[in-house]
């Protein structure tokens, strides 16, 4: 079920409880302040970030995205992470790592090296999924790993993280987690439309509640909200 979500990998998560609907509440209104997203895609983060007044600046890989991109924000910058560590016009209030460290082989060098560029009192928002949910766990119960064109299996995925190692691993990355929001397997975008309804609703807000009292076994994503730890 879960490794089999419809629709094109790039686009934006308008479900309430999505990943994408977390990072917009974090950043209520920009207020001029500079932005940097970072595996942005078409831009389609970025476009809504900066109605809200962020200076957005989009890091993608793909060219054909980054053109798209570049309609919707700032400045555009084309790198593949995994073989180039760009320069950046920085500093930035705030560095967004919207399901893009899982993709790849060292998030931590990247993280690392991209953190450079923050603003000493910036904040910095990543999303992963959860390797550990319960529906994963029960696949491995029968013996399979199987990968899928999008989800938590995605083919593309090239890391993990439980709850636990994600929060080691942004330790270790030198980042102060403020808070950590679990969010629902993505029930809108597996039911098809024409049997959305109240009845999907309601469900989905049950589904939402379960992931934020069991994170470790229910929560679909993690977004984390963080500040670089003060060195003395």
């Amino acid at each position: 079920m879960l490794g089999s979500v419809t629709g094109s990998p790039y686009r934006l998560k308008a479900d309430p409880y999505s990943s994408h609907s977390v990072i917009l509440r974090f950043l209520p209104d920009g207020a001029g302040k500079r932005l940097l997203d970072v595996g942005a895609a078409e831009g389609y983060l970025a476009e809504l970030l900066g109605r809200r007044g962020f200076e957005v600046t989009c890091l993608e890989r793909d060219p054909g995205l980054a053109a798209v991109a570049a309609e919707k924000c700032r400045r555009v910058v084309t790198a593949d992470l995994e073989r180039e560590l760009p320069l950046l016009d920085g500093p930035f209030d705030v560095i967004v790592y919207g399901d893009v460290l899982e993709h790849l082989s060292d998030p931590a060098r990247v993280l690392s090296s991209l953190n450079q560029s923050l603003k000493e009192d910036g904040i910095v928002i990543v999303s992963v999924p959860n390797v550990a949910h319960l529906w994963v766990r029960l696949q491995l119960l029968l013996g399979r790993f199987d990968y899928a064109d999008r989800g938590i299996l995605d083919r593309t995925h090239l890391r993990f993280f439980t709850r636990r190692s994600f929060l080691r691993f942004l330790g270790d990355s030198k980042l102060k987690v403020i808070e950590m929001i679990p969010t629902p397997v993505p029930l809108p975008l597996l039911v098809p439309e024409r049997l959305h309804g109240r009845w999907l609703s309601a469900l989905h807000a049950l589904n939402a509640l379960t992931a934020r009292c069991w994170q470790g076994l229910f929560a679909y994503q993690f977004v984390a909200v963080a500040r670089r730890e003060q060195t003395r």
